[in-house]
């Protein structure tokens, strides 16, 4: 774990450097950034690779998440295609093996994808068409109820907007701003953490951190600023949540790599984002917090590869912790696993840069 999260630092600085640099900037009209794969495809393979050696009964359980694409296309196919049923858990799918055994066997558990995928993005920063702190509970109650409250598990809780001194913040941020547009207080929440807060991993602990805990640091990896983000959210009943997959980067000699990840995406009401949901990216690593904003705040780039979607509860929230499961019923069965993720085939599809303008609305726009 503590490798993949060092790995996660040098993607998102190597996405950050690719990311925000400018290619032009002209006075009152656009700011252009250079441009970026906005439509890719690859082959990934997934999962975890269980090896059984000894004597004795052993159970290996697992729950591998299939590819959620939010503007694409992916087919798939399981790796070890025995001992394995498709179940719905918390609102995702999932490959689930259950092996009982008592041989020596080497499994690799997990998915084969070929995905296609592209940028989604919130064109519009002004939060025009987004609902009231005052309307979303009439338009939508069920996701206001799932999405507002605290998780967690029997010892922690993680998404905390309960939390005296988080709710202090967002009030005093929805004071700052005097609106109760979703959308820019989502927007200016965002702003808020990434004004406050730096991505730091921290290897002494694998542990993620509750909300409260990455406050008190001012400084977490993925999992923990993404938390503090919905908890900061939750707390002014805006509806957060967290979505969990990779990152990729891409290499100069066209290789790529992926790693674990996770990022937010807020509520704001139906005719925006992805059917009202916009994500949110609160880890990126950028030289000015406009930048962050403008190419993180509703931005879901092709370089994110989206496999779980929480639900709300703290059933969601403990699952999406879990990796696989292994059980040796005799001290004499040796049972091994590890995991892996590796990108083949990768193609860029499409590369254009990023275009703000002045009226705070964003397009993709192909070099000329």
């Amino acid at each position: 774990m503590n490798n993949i999260r060092s790995a996660a630092v040098v993607i998102l600085l190597v996405v950050a450097l690719l990311l925000s640099g400018c290619e032009g900037l002209l006075p009152e009209t656009s700011t252009i950034y250079q441009a970026q794969p906005t439509r890719i495809q690859y082959d990934v393979s997934y999962g975890y690779t269980a090896n059984s050696t000894g004597r004795g009964r052993y159970e290996i359980i697992y729950l591998c998440s299939v590819p959620e694409i939010t503007k694409g296309s992916s087919s798939y196919s399981v790796l070890y295609p025995s001992d394995y049923q498709m179940t719905t858990r918390v609102n995702n799918t999932f490959v689930h093996w259950n092996i009982t055994r008592d041989d020596d066997a080497t499994f690799d558990l997990g998915i084969f994808a070929h995905v296609v995928t592209e940028s989604f993005l919130v064109t519009d920063l002004s939060g025009e068409g987004a609902a009231s702190l005052g309307e979303l509970p009439v338009l939508n109650p069920t996701i206001v109820h799932k999405y507002t409250h605290v998780q967690g598990n029997e010892t922690n809780a993680f998404i905390d907007p309960d939390n005296a001194q988080i709710k202090t913040i967002a009030q005093g941020v929805q004071s700052t701003e005097q609106t109760n547009n979703t959308f820019l207080l989502a927007k200016a929440l965002f702003t808020w953490l990434k004004t406050n807060l730096r991505y730091q991993v921290h290897p002494e602990s694998e542990a993620v951190q509750p909300a409260a805990v990455t406050l008190q640091k001012k400084s977490g990896d993925c999992d923990d600023l993404s938390f503090l983000y919905i908890s900061l959210c939750r707390s002014l009943g805006i509806p957060a949540r967290f979505v969990r997959g990779y990152l990729l980067t891409i290499s100069s000699n066209g290789s790529a790599l992926a790693v674990a990840h996770a990022w937010s995406e807020v509520y704001a009401g139906d005719s925006l984002g992805n059917n009202g949901w916009i994500p949110v990216e609160c880890s990126c690593c950028v030289n000015s917090v406009e930048i962050d904003v403008e190419q993180n705040f509703g931005v879901e780039d092709a370089l994110h590869l989206r496999l779980y979607t929480d639900d709300g509860s703290n059933e969601s929230l403990i699952l999406s912790f879990s990796g696989i499961t292994t059980v040796s019923h005799a001290l004499t069965r040796h049972l091994r696993v590890s995991a892996f993720v590796v990108i083949r085939n990768l193609q860029v599809l499409t590369s254009q840069k990023l275009v703000v303008d002045q009226d705070r609305t964003r397009h993709y726009e192909t070099p000329g």
